[in-house]
């Protein structure tokens, strides 16, 4: 039986922190499945006479601190000939992961898995696709009006503004009805009313943590990441400064999962992190989501292994459809 063949679209594998990266975790994972892999950054896939191909890297993984990567030599192959492609390149969601999406679907159209799903890539930006589910959220504004914002704060006194391509806690802003430099804080954040931006009430439980909830094919992970915020902070991502707690999924969390998680099969996106503060979803987290090793570390679930047996019954389902 011939081994499956991997392609992992990421960022420099050189630079990873192996200590925490889930793409590497994901990588090892297929290793021990006795997957064939190969690795290619965004601006090694181009399209020549329609095709999709990639200047591709055959790739061997290492659980090493010191070495964890070893490149065969690259060669162009036409994606085709690949079962499935982890599209796992980290944020910012600009032109150039836009442009990189339309390559891979062209990879899809010649029938290989891809993971996530190209379009909803595109599609589900990862503050607005959460406002698809209110119900699980608090009070939420997306706006470019300075205005309405301002009225959002003075509404609800105590929100949180961030921009809708920013990742790692960048660009969030807690902002308090009659504090200081709203208007320059929101001009700045808006482009001066050119660039929408979401406002959202501020929620208190913030303090126990911002929760990342992992959804494997719209099935939650049983354990997740609590990231506390540092003294003094109101983000809890670990990229600014947060600690990282593992703990059981709450009744509340399973239900927020299952809120969306048919929506998230529907479209393709077979691996999936919620952001959780309190009862309420804040974010859909699609492109690159982590914390796989740090729940992993403490509860030896076997995540990135599981998401894998996911991929061998999508790439058995296709066949079957053949």
């Amino acid at each position: 039986m011939k081994p499956i063949k991997l392609l992992i679209v990421m960022d420099d594998i050189r630079h990873i922190n192996i200590k925490k990266d889930s793409s590497i975790a994901m990588l090892w994972a297929a290793a021990k499945r006795g997957y064939e892999l190969f690795y290619a950054q965004q601006d090694d896939l181009f399209i020549e006479n329609g095709e999709a191909y990639g200047q591709l890297k055959p790739l061997q993984v290492f659980e090493s601190k010191e070495k964890w990567h070893e490149f065969g030599e690259a060669q162009n192959i036409a994606l085709a000939e690949m079962d499935v492609i982890l599209m796992r390149k980290d944020p910012p969601f600009d032109m150039r992961f836009i442009y990189t999406t339309y390559i891979l679907e062209r990879a899809e159209q010649a029938g290989v898995l891809v993971v996530n799903k190209p379009q909803s890539l595109r599609d589900c930006n990862e503050k607005l696709f959460a406002t698809q589910f209110a119900h699980c959220m608090v009070p939420t504004l997306v706006s470019s009006q300075m205005q309405r914002i301002k009225q959002f704060i003075a509404q609800h006194q105590d929100v949180i503004v961030k921009p809708l391509d920013g990742m790692g806690g960048t660009g969030i802003f807690r902002l308090q009805h009659q504090g200081l430099n709203i208007g320059a804080t929101l001009e700045t954040l808006t482009q001066n009313g050119i660039l929408p931006v979401m406002a959202q009430r501020y929620i208190p439980e913030i303090v126990k943590g911002d929760k990342r909830i992992l959804v494997i094919d719209g099935k939650p992970v049983p354990y997740c990441l609590a990231r506390v915020p540092q003294q003094g902070e109101t983000r809890g991502n670990l990229a600014a400064g947060g600690s990282g707690v593992p703990q059981l999924l709450t009744p509340r969390d399973y239900w927020l999962a299952s809120q969306v998680g048919q929506e998230l099969k529907k479209r393709g996106l077979l691996f999936v992190g919620l952001d959780v503060i309190g009862d309420y979803i804040t974010e859909i987290n699609v492109t690159s989501p982590t914390c796989i090793r740090e729940i992993d570390a403490r509860y030896q679930f076997g995540i990135a292994d599981r998401l894998m047996l996911v991929i061998e019954k999508q790439l058995a389902l296709k066949k079957v459809r053949v």
